[in-house]
């Protein structure tokens, strides 16, 4: 297993990163096989979605605003209610298919980082399995 590191820099951002989970297979030298991805945080998540127009990103915080809004009538102390719940949407895993050396991911698809709890210092977990 090998451990991604982050740093986020906003309340709430996505951050890219497809090419750091293609560099850890290609170092962990997974052929085929399926990688695992974990994100150990609460209030973070990882997802797939589109990664060729910004914008859709951009749609996705918006609307998970208005889905779940910084000000509502949360019981949590702590006052991050809003991020734990998005989390708990988008998920905190995934698997991904590894072919020759290659993530299978559809044409216009990355992996995202979500930060709803920022800025703060993250990671990713990936594991990969040989089959």
């Amino acid at each position: 297993m090998e451990k991604i590191l982050l740093k986020t820099t906003e309340h709430t951002e996505f951050l890219e990163v497809t090419s750091e989970i293609e560099g850890v297979i290609k170092r962990l030298k997974l052929k085929d096989g399926i990688c695992f991805l974990y994100v150990p945080h609460t209030t973070a998540s990882i997802f797939i979605n589109e990664n060729a127009d910004p914008s859709v990103r951009k749609d996705i915080k918006n609307h998970l605003e208005r889905l779940v809004p910084e000000r509502g009538n949360y019981q949590h102390l702590e006052g991050n209610s809003p991020a734990h719940i998005k989390s708990t949407l988008l998920g905190s895993s995934l698997y991904l298919p590894v072919e020759e050396g290659k993530l299978i991911l559809g044409t216009w698809q990355g992996i995202f980082f979500a930060e709803f709890d920022g800025p703060r210092r993250r990671e990713i977990w990936v594991k990969a399995i040989k089959t």
